[in-house]
């Protein structure tokens, strides 16, 4: 669904991207892994249209980004590292809009079908700017969806978020993913990838210097020694245990 060969771009002397190979298969998970200078946000805007690379190729669902952007433009979406939602409207508001926006027959019914899926019903017409971290994230991925777009890139989704959010934003990825949306997500959390990732990309200097499954990369280190010890519960679970995974 996604393929890209050599592709560079750079900011004056400063090379981002040098020469990036990648691909993503239909109705994956794809990670993209980096620290902050990597290249990944860089990389996603190129893939989305909203840069033009300084070399190379890279095609989207058979189109290329370059000279069928338009094409490429109607089979994605995109969700930043901020959540691109307006917190004077209600959560139902802002699916209607991107609805009508889309030219999408019955705004209405397919706000009403999100908020079902991404389990916000219950807040539809309260004002966002009284929803959590984790809700709007989940109302800015419901709004990326309208149009039932193949390709979803998502920039660092969970970024800022507490660990509920951070359990709700990989809920609705990992619902995605079981409706056959390919999904190409960078991450600074090697955790996230873990967990949500058929496969991962590590991507440093400006290169891709792995690929490939958890499984995959696991075995460029030596073979792990067993050991017996005793696993105490992270600070995550017991945060959660103690909040209540439902409140």
């Amino acid at each position: 669904m996604i393929t890209v060969r050599g592709l560079e771009k750079s900011y004056g002397d400063l090379g981002v991207l040098r020469g990036v190979d990648l691909d993503v298969e239909r109705g994956s998970v794809c990670a993209l892994l980096g620290s902050n200078g990597a290249g990944k946000t860089t990389l996603v805007r190129i893939l989305a249209t909203l840069l033009r690379p300084g070399a190379g190729t890279a095609c989207v669902a058979g189109s290329d980004v370059v000279t069928q952007a338009a094409h490429v433009r109607e089979v994605i979406s995109l969700t930043g590292q901020f959540a691109a939602v307006d917190d004077v409207l209600s959560g139902r508001e802002n699916l209607v809009l991107v609805a009508r926006l889309r030219h999408q027959p019955d705004p209405g019914r397919i706000a009403d079908d999100l908020l079902a899926r991404f389990d916000l019903t219950e807040a539809a017409d309260r004002r966002v700017a009284t929803y959590s971290g984790g809700m709007r994230r989940r109302l800015d991925i419901a709004m990326s969806l309208v149009g039932d777009p193949p390709v979803i890139f998502l920039d660092e989704p969970t970024t800022g978020l507490d660990p509920q959010g951070r359990g709700e934003v990989w809920a609705c990825v990992r619902e995605l993913a079981g409706r056959g949306t390919t999904v190409l997500l960078t991450t600074q959390y090697l955790d996230e990838a873990e967990q949500l990732a058929d496969r991962i990309a590590i991507l440093h200097e400006g290169r891709i210097i792995a690929d490939g499954s958890l499984a995959d990369l696991q075995q460029l280190l030596p073979p792990a020694r067993v050991e017996y010890v005793e696993k105490q519960p992270t600070l995550e679970e017991v945060f959660l245990a103690v909040v209540g995974a439902d409140s």
